[in-house]
């Protein structure tokens, strides 16, 4: 990936899969039939074990079907304490393990979420202490070193609904408070605009921040309806809340116009969340028109 353009991607989630092992899920052969068949060449590993985890066996599954990996996906709570790098090292090892045998050169970290995804019982507050916030962004700094120097990967952060970065103030203080070198924004625009932060925007104030895309929309009145009723993540979605593009906000062709005028390589990957997918038919349709919409949007994009 040395051209200066947005490469578009796709994402296990945009099939439904959250889980490395979900009967309701569609099945792994599935997702890489029908990712290639939409015209994607890019994809991310999903959940860990969804996928194979023999690189050989990973490597002919992908080749088969002219399929290439961006990044992988690991979850932290580093804001829970010194403790938590033992319980997020072991995963993230083999994640990055995987993602560098693949040729990947991400890896996408995901912060924990402050309830109960299910039962929406408040786990810790959400707000973060002063102690905290530090344990948040040391961890972070940490990963990033690990991950760069002995894997050459680079270290994208997700700000994700229901953790303590989600709106514009807590993503702003987490790029002001971590080492430009080790840790770069994974700018998720579908999360961004259930927080209120302004996708665009961030692009235009922390231009060298940007490491890495998620293309989604939120559907703004279903939207208003989470908030009411102080809805959980997974709520949300079983709600309705993410919105087939264009459909939705923000407006991913501004967000890739911003995208573009950066001027240098990066991947906008489709991650539309649809867990559970009832019907297994739906994606692949989605996944078609959404590419199709975004490569309308940019002047360089493949």
């Amino acid at each position: 990936m040395t051209e200066n353009k947005l490469i578009i991607g796709t994402a296990p989630d945009s099939w439904g899969v959250w889980f490395a092992e979900d009967p309701r899920q569609t099945p792994w052969q599935r997702f890489l039939d029908e990712a290639a068949e939409a015209g994607y060449q890019w994809i991310e590993l999903g959940p860990y074990g969804y996928l194979p985890t023999d690189p050989s066996r990973l490597a002919d599954e992908l080749a088969q079907r002219g399929l290439q990996v961006s990044a992988g996906t690991v979850f932290t709570a580093f804001h829970r304490g010194a403790d938590q790098w033992e319980a997020a090292w072991e995963p993230a090892r083999r994640v990055a393990e995987l993602t560098a045998a693949m040729g990947g050169q991400h890896v996408v970290v995901i912060p924990a979420m402050w309830r109960d995804d299910v039962t929406g019982e408040a786990l810790e507050s959400s707000d973060l202490s002063p102690e905290q916030l530090n344990d948040l962004f040391n961890g972070h700094n940490r990963l990033g070193k690990v991950l760069a120097e002995d894997y050459g990967l680079q270290q994208q952060f997700h700000s994700h609904a229901d953790s303590h970065v989600c709106a514009q103030q807590e993503i702003e203080r987490f790029l002001q408070e971590t080492d430009p070198q080790l840790v770069s924004l994974c700018l998720d625009t579908g999360h961004a605009q259930y927080g209120d932060a302004d996708s665009v925007g961030l692009i235009s104030k922390y231009p060298e921040r940007i490491g890495y895309l998620h293309l989604k929309q939120i559907d703004p009145d279903v939207l208003a309806g989470v908030r009411r009723d102080n809805l959980t993540w997974a709520e949300a979605n079983r709600a309705g809340v993410m919105s087939e593009p264009p459909g939705g906000l923000p407006d991913l062709s501004l967000v890739i116009a911003a995208a573009e005028d950066l001027n240098r390589p990066l991947f906008g990957i489709v991650e539309q969340d649809m867990y559970p997918v009832a019907n297994l038919e739906v994606p692949l349709p989605i996944a078609r028109r959404t590419r199709n919409y975004l490569l309308s949007c940019g002047r360089r994009l493949s």
